[in-house]
């Protein structure tokens, strides 16, 4: 077996599909960490140790990203937008595909024009899926 992904980060603000999306996750056994966030905000913070992850002591070591587009306070747009201004050192090379419910073709095609979003796929997660991320972005890291 090759090794697993480090992190995912889940940024969702609905509690059933961060739920759903966790577990199937778990299931797959493809990464060593699960992480939650409810909404951009709250992800930049997670992912720059600031606001209320202060406490950390470094950097999450994050491999993907399951983003979603619409989410109060700061949508998954407004996340990517603050994303690109973030240090190298922030990122690494976490891989982002946007995760939604949205059917709105714009949208598909705001996110294929975007370097840092590597996929666009409908909700909700799967098993199939994650084995398709697994292939398509990490040929080294197959659970």
């Amino acid at each position: 077996m090759n090794s697993k992904l480090k992190g995912v980060l889940l940024i969702d603000d609905d509690e059933p599909t961060n739920f759903l999306h966790k577990h199937v996750l778990k299931r797959s056994k493809c990464t060593e960490n699960i992480f939650v966030v409810n909404d951009g905000k709250e992800a930049l913070d997670f992912l720059t140790c600031s606001g209320k992850y202060d406490y950390l002591e470094s950097y999450p070591e994050i491999d993907l990203i399951l983003l979603d587009i619409n989410m109060p306070r700061m949508s998954g747009w407004d996340f990517l937008e603050e994303y690109k201004k973030l240090p190298e050192d922030h990122k690494g090379q976490i891989i982002i595909i946007m995760l939604t419910t949205s059917l709105n073709i714009e949208e598909r095609e705001k996110a294929e024009s975007m370097k840092e979003i590597s996929g666009f796929k409908n909700k909700s997660l799967t098993s199939d899926m994650i084995q398709e991320i697994l292939d398509d972005y990490f040929e080294t890291k197959n659970a």
